[in-house]
């Protein structure tokens, strides 16, 4: 019952995070670019492997808290966006000069957890 009204949740979330991307780099004049295409491409590959890596071994935790406590659900998705686009918005500032590309990814970490922060209220909001 509730996948018939989350995926298409969920596709409008993407639609709208990716129209917002493109307004906010018009906005501030961003071409975008790829951290990979500079020199920091193996910083960039090793980063996100072990950040990877963790969150990956970190599941079974997950799974054993998620049972008892839906918040940590929550809160863990939160600290891996955190991490993920925090990483990449260091990476942005640093490789690529003269750009403002990590600002973008910046108010897109911060609208994203305000989402997942809400999503208990968006879930009610669509209950029939």
């Amino acid at each position: 019952m509730i996948l018939l009204w989350a995926l298409p949740f969920i596709f409008v979330l993407f639609i709208l995070g990716f129209l917002l991307e493109k307004g906010i780099n018009k906005l501030l004049g961003v071409e975008k670019k790829k951290v990979s295409e500079t020199s920091g491409k193996k910083v960039d590959r090793w980063g996100r492997g072990i950040i990877l890596i963790l969150f990956l071994c970190t599941i079974p935790f997950y799974a054993f808290y998620a049972m008892e406590d839906t918040t940590f659900i929550k809160w863990y998705w939160i600290l891996y966006l955190i991490v993920l686009l925090g990483f990449q918005s260091i990476l942005e500032w640093k490789y690529l000069k003269n750009s403002k590309q990590y600002v973008t990814t910046l108010i897109g970490l911060i609208i994203s957890i305000f989402i997942l922060y809400n999503t208990e209220y968006f879930i009610s909001l669509f209950k029939i």
